[in-house]
């Protein structure tokens, strides 16, 4: 009886661990790139700054009509009268969180409000507070913008002694004060700029002249290397 001849069956090598076996055809599998964040060079690359806000209206009116300011200070609680040292007498008002100044000839100053509807509200309420000592004001004021003051951030950091030295129309002295003082005539806008990117701006006299203003600054600042 012949012997069957057997032939041993030879088996892949197994891959050691750790490693994954490849094929010459195999198509190569696609890395896992994890998502990267885009770098934040400003934050306003383009228009101006976003987050500016309107802190201070400043505005003037007329009551037409004389207004006792000895009576009114005795009579109104929210009130300062002093004819000696200022002509002016001072009410504030809660709310709109507010304050006037009030001279005999009817002229009123406004400062405080934040919006021109709260302007609207602080007139109606010296109007109502005249009332309680014999005087109808029966005509409706003229409101007049004479500043708008925001303040805000415009995204970058501010080398200020590198502005104080470029820019013509600044004043810095940073022995006294952090902030450097830049009037934009272009705009006919005033700045305080930190280096840290807040700024105060001063001098427009509506809310779209204030973006105008902040828009120019930015531009302006990008150009200074």
């Amino acid at each position: 009886m012949k012997k069957k001849k057997t032939t041993k069956k030879t088996s892949a090598p197994k891959p050691k661990k750790g490693k994954v076996a490849k094929s010459k055809n195999a198509v190569p599998a696609k890395k896992m790139v994890p998502k990267v964040q885009k770098a934040k060079v400003d934050k306003y690359p383009d228009a101006g700054p976003k987050d500016i806000k309107v802190v201070n209206i400043v505005v003037s009116t007329s009551l037409e009509h004389d207004i006792p300011l000895e009576k009114m200070a005795a009579t109104l609680s929210n009130t300062e009268y002093n004819p000696e040292q200022f002509p002016g007498l001072v009410i504030r008002i809660k709310d709109p969180k507010t304050s006037a100044l009030i001279f005999s000839s009817g002229k009123v100053v406004c400062t405080g409000a934040r919006s021109m509807e709260k302007v609207h509200e602080s007139i109606e309420r010296i109007i109502e507070s005249l009332k309680k000592i014999g005087i109808k004001i029966t005509v409706t004021p003229k409101i007049n913008i004479q500043n708008i003051v925001a303040s805000g951030n415009i995204g970058m950091d501010l080398n200020l002694n590198v502005l104080a030295m470029k820019l013509d129309n600044t004043e810095y002295e940073p022995e006294q004060f952090p902030g450097l003082v830049y009037k934009l005539m272009e705009a006919k806008a005033t700045f305080l700029l930190f280096s840290n990117g807040k700024v105060v701006c001063t001098g427009t006299k509506s809310e779209a002249e204030v973006h105008t203003a902040l828009d120019k600054l930015v531009e302006t600042l990008k150009a200074v290397k």
